[in-house]
């Protein structure tokens, strides 16, 4: 089965006024839809646009393993655990929130700030938090959330370029840059695909110079 979700159709937030203007693929906050809960692990996947000195003030988290992909900007990151960080594009952020954790979200620089975050939900609840960066991650290894039980592939293909999708009980695709055929359909920037239940699948990157980029979610259970 494969369920294709497009860019306009996610729920719209932020606070305008404040520089935060947020894109949310599933239910979220007051945008609750309990057909739009989770799709294997994956709780959440926001996009998120801070202006020059925006950003969400100290917050807390708890029984969430939190991966996030910077798609332009610099991300700053502090949490109660005391890790402080900035986040560029290639790299992986990864904040395990376990029995519960703190932290801030910035856009300190000069030049506007777009994310893609996604919140998966762990296999087992509770736990110390812990935090890492992975700098400039390449297509050819994934990104392992064993305490989810999945997997980040970051994959970057040029013109038509072929992609053979993960074999796996779950796969969530997230198109950030270019346009990807998959079957009968052709995703977008910001579009989704949630795949359940088939093997042998491919996808074929856009006729475009663009290259695409895509956010590529293994996942062995529902959770």
């Amino acid at each position: 089965m494969i369920g294709v979700r497009r860019s306009g159709d996610r729920y719209r937030g932020g606070e305008a006024a404040a520089g935060i203007e947020s894109c949310h693929a599933f239910s979220f906050g007051p945008h609750y839809d309990p057909d739009n809960l989770r799709f294997g692990a994956i709780l959440a996947c926001n996009e998120e646009r801070l202006d020059p000195g925006a950003g969400f003030d100290e917050h807390p988290h708890s029984h969430t393993e939190i991966v996030t992909w910077v798609v332009s900007g610099e991300l700053t990151h502090r949490d109660s655990a005391g890790h402080e960080s900035r986040v560029v594009p290639g790299d992986v952020q990864r904040l395990s929130a376990g029995g519960g954790v703190r932290h801030v979200e910035r856009n300190d620089g000069t030049d506007p700030l777009v994310f893609v975050q996604m919140w998966l939900a762990p296999l087992s609840p509770g736990g110390e938090p812990s935090y890492e960066v992975v700098h400039g991650i390449a297509d050819s290894t994934p990104y392992a959330v064993p305490a989810a039980g999945a997997l980040l592939h970051v994959r970057r293909l040029g013109a038509g370029e072929r992609l053979a999708l993960p074999d796996a009980p779950f796969v969530y695709v997230h198109v950030v840059h270019g346009e990807l055929a998959l079957a009968q359909d052709r995703l977008g920037p910001g579009d989704s695909a949630r795949i359940s239940g088939e093997t042998g699948l491919e996808g074929v990157a856009g006729a475009t110079s663009d290259a695409a980029e895509l956010l590529i979610w293994e996942m062995a259970s529902a959770g």
